[in-house]
């Protein structure tokens, strides 16, 4: 498959899977045209890059289905002055997507292997305002907090306070709560002050579980 036809199929992605689904937020449609997803898998899938699907990826984990990475953004509701923390950055496909409407993300990865091979991605191809660290993603990241969004692409037991605590004021935070897979939930919570919080529920998902200390213990 050459670059054109690529490209070719990535702009029908979108317009057949993503806007025709329902995502009308044009920063997210843009900046789903502009990413390779092809960069973000082994050679051999890239035929299947703009299937709207999860592939799987290295340490038995997988880039998110293009559409529930549309809806989550556009949940989201990223802004061009906004910081981002995104766990579970598995290939760094989603945080380059949001790192094309944000001003910054932070992206977390327990996978030393996934954590190294997202950052080397992401500086090849040129994603040069987001940062990937290894570390329990269950935990946030506190040395970038505030952040205006925080997007988790695992599901865990419920939505951590440590998490809830590193939004900023007006902040949102989408993610996938529940433990079987089809009774996964996508919520959404908005920081109203220091002490309130909104909580909406976006539909059922399904999601790879989000381990560690305000996670799931173990390997699952």
């Amino acid at each position: 498959m050459n670059d054109n036809d690529t490209a070719k199929q990535r702009q029908i992605m979108v317009r057949e899977h993503i806007a025709g689904r329902g995502i009308r937020d044009p920063a997210v449609l843009e900046a789903m045209r502009r990413v390779p997803r092809e960069e973000f898998i082994a050679a051999d899938l890239r035929e299947r890059a703009y299937e709207d699907t999860p592939l799987p990826i290295a340490e038995g984990q997988t880039i998110s289905q293009p559409y529930i990475v549309a809806m989550m953004l556009e949940a989201a509701q990223l802004k061009a002055a906004d910081r981002v923390l995104e766990i579970g950055a598995g290939s760094g496909y989603a945080c380059a997507v949001a790192s094309l409407i944000a001003r910054h993300v932070d992206a977390i990865e327990r996978h030393a292997r996934l954590c190294d091979e997202a950052s080397a991605r992401l500086a090849r191809l040129g994603f040069g305002n987001v940062e990937v660290h290894c570390a329990d993603g269950s935990a946030g990241w506190t040395a970038g907090a505030p952040y205006d969004a925080i997007l988790v692409a695992a599901a865990g037991p419920r939505i951590p306070e440590v998490l809830r605590e590193q939004l900023a004021v007006g902040g949102r935070l989408v993610m996938p709560v529940g433990d079987a897979t089809f009774s996964q939930r996508l919520c959404k919570v908005t920081r109203l002050d220091k002490k309130s919080f909104v909580d909406e529920d976006l539909g059922g998902v399904v999601f790879v579980p989000l381990i560690g200390e305000h996670g799931w213990s173990g390997t699952r």
